[in-house]
């Protein structure tokens, strides 16, 4: 379940960091400020990243503790 959170932030975040660092240097516009899209999307990328590299998943550490 942890993995899944954390896919999500990250694919959330990756498409959230590219539109708003498109809307920043202007290619793209949005109905939103895209200095928020920016900094939120690389929050979330990188919480995700995180999560991933260092967070067991749930079955995993229910199948530690059986043994």
């Amino acid at each position: 379940m942890i993995k899944i959170l954390a896919l999500v932030m990250v694919i959330g975040g990756a498409i959230s960091l590219v539109i708003g660092i498109m809307g920043v240097f202007g290619s793209m516009s949005t109905g939103v400020s895209p200095w928020a899209l920016a900094i939120l999307g690389g929050i979330f990328f990188l919480s995700g990243i995180s999560l991933l590299k260092y967070r067991k998943d749930t079955d995993v550490i229910d199948a530690e503790n059986k043994n």
